[in-house]
């Protein structure tokens, strides 16, 4: 009898086995969720039909649009769905609240990170939950790698702006990989407020982490994998330590695409790490975030914006070749966060026909032409013209400018219309002395707080084009969801935000979300 019973208990555990095992047969071991911020359907029909217009396609024509080649690879993965972005108390929500409904499956306010809506609880994110079982993580952006949308994946903070704690929660993760942009706070401060004051390099060194900030540095990992990096771009163009965009990446930085596929390398690399052979049959997550589309969206520059559309869907193909050699272990998702800038396919001043050959003349962002053109021209010119004559056709007789705008944006003044021309002489005395015939109503709805000479450049090259801009901020549209591999029919239909982080979680058998802290 007693024999009988041992051999129904062992049974009874082999069944469980078997059981285990076969749910986690079923379970994505790779899994990949991009994030493009400020992207939804508007910026991906766009830079598909520039796309069409670059590879000597026509727009207009639905022959030339469907090409393969003409067709991001986001778009042509087999999985489509479409989620509601807004938050607890906005239709219109912000990064923060957004990227905690992703990572945390959670509704909170915006500004708000990795907490519930009255800022009392802490949640876990998908990647932590990911790292305690056993998944190697690891978190990529363009812009600063303590910003709202990578922050959600690691940190709780009643605001955003307390980018030193942020980053401090980064340094304690233990998460394998960290790239893209830099670190806004990474040094104590005369005053902090109520952010923390650490030195965020020593605590990353005193973590383990290396930080590496050349490119042969950081494309060596790709044959010698590390335990713990950080992994910055040589060249970041200003305070906001995020990577230039993808239309003036400098020749030594990397792209999206580049860090994606340094990420994967090091990942699922060898490796000399204590405990790596033990973790490594777990998989990994990665996160990748576009940023800096939002910031194109929000500045209302088209052509930058599907430059940075480009290299997120670079990365997305990244994802997709390793996928092909693991088709069975990898769940691909990517999506935006919410929509930027109000972009419209059409304008009113163009009906129903399309102009992307417009587009293809400009060669830099707004951010490139202010800083390493307006702004040096500006300095060197704004007391000879500001003397008493606005009102006057001060950009006409400014053939420096002309010219500037012709070689970056691949406008010709002297073709504009009179209504062209003559937005463009009240921004240029705007943005040049400070004051035009305008009131200042009309400046702000023409401008957004942008320079008001660079907006009114883009506003009309993009209108010209055919593409439209109603918003210099978020608008609370549906976005696109597209998903490929393990589990990818649960991203099927029509959703909310918090449940792509509860349908990752369900595809890679974790806790109910939220799971409190």
């Amino acid at each position: 009898m007693r024999f009988k019973k041992h051999l129904v208990a062992i049974a009874l555990a082999v069944v469980v086995a078997l059981v285990a095992t076969a749910a986690c047969a079923d379970q994505p071991k790779y899994v990949f969720f991009f994030l493009g911020d400020g992207m939804s359907s508007t910026q991906i029909q766009a830079t598909e039909a520039y796309l069409t217009t670059l590879n000597g396609g026509d727009a207009k024509k639905a022959g030339d649009l469907l090409k393969p080649e003409n067709r991001l690879n986001m778009s042509k993965m087999p999985i489509a769905g479409m989620q509601t972005t807004y938050d607890a108390f906005a239709l219109m929500t912000d990064s923060a609240s957004s990227a905690t409904a992703f990572a945390c499956g959670l509704k909170t306010l915006s500004g708000v990170i990795g907490m519930n809506d009255t800022k009392t609880k802490s949640y876990k994110s998908i990647a932590q939950l990911a790292h305690e079982n056993e998944k190697k993580v690891g978190i990529i952006t363009s812009v600063s790698l303590d910003h709202a949308t990578p922050a959600a994946y690691y940190a709780s903070v009643a605001s955003r702006g307390y980018m030193n704690n942020v980053a401090t929660q980064m340094a304690a993760t233990g998460y394998e990989f960290f790239g893209g942009g830099g670190l806004v706070k990474p040094t104590p401060v005369a005053d902090p407020g109520s952010d923390t004051n650490n030195n965020i390099w020593d605590l990353l060194s005193a973590n383990g982490y290396e930080v590496l900030n050349t490119r042969d540095s950081i494309l060596a990992l790709k044959n010698t994998p590390r335990d713990k990096v950080v992994c910055i771009n040589p060249f970041l163009p200003d305070a906001s330590k995020s990577m230039p965009y993808d239309i003036d990446r400098p020749a030594g930085n990397l792209s999206l695409a580049d860090m994606t596929e340094v990420a994967i390398a090091n990942l699922f690399g060898e490796r000399r790490g204590r405990d790596w052979g033990r973790n490594r049959s777990k998989g990994f997550f990665i996160m990748v975030e576009g940023g800096k589309i939002d910031w194109a969206c929000h500045a209302n520059d088209a052509v930058a914006a599907i430059g940075d559309m480009l290299d997120f869907d670079a990365a997305v193909g990244v994802a997709l070749e390793f996928y092909k050699k693991h088709p069975m272990e990898t769940l691909i998702v990517v999506t935006g966060d919410h929509e930027t800038g109000g972009m419209s396919i059409g304008h009113a001043t163009t009906g129903y026909t399309a102009y992307y050959d417009r587009l293809l003349g400009q060669t830099n962002s707004y951010e490139y032409f202010e800083t390493n053109m307006w702004a040096p021209h500006k300095t060197a010119t704004a007391g000879s013209v500001c003397g008493g004559h606005i009102g006057t056709d001060n950009l006409a007789g400014d053939t420096t400018m002309t010219g500037h705008m012709n070689s970056v944006f691949g406008l010709d003044y002297a073709s504009l219309n009179d209504y062209q021309k003559e937005k463009l002489e009240d921004a240029y005395d705007q943005s040049m002395c400070g004051s035009n015939d305008n009131k200042p109503a009309e400046n702000t709805l023409l401008y957004g707080g942008y320079n008001p000479i660079i907006v009114t450049i883009t506003h009309i090259l993009n209108e010209r084009a055919s593409i439209g801009w109603t918003s210099y901020a978020h608008t609370g549209v549906p976005v696109p969801v597209f998903a490929q591999g393990r589990e990818s029919v649960r991203f099927a239909g029509f959703y909310d935000n918090t449940d792509i982080a509860k349908k990752l979680a369900k595809a890679m058998d974790m806790p109910v979300l939220p799971v409190e802290k």
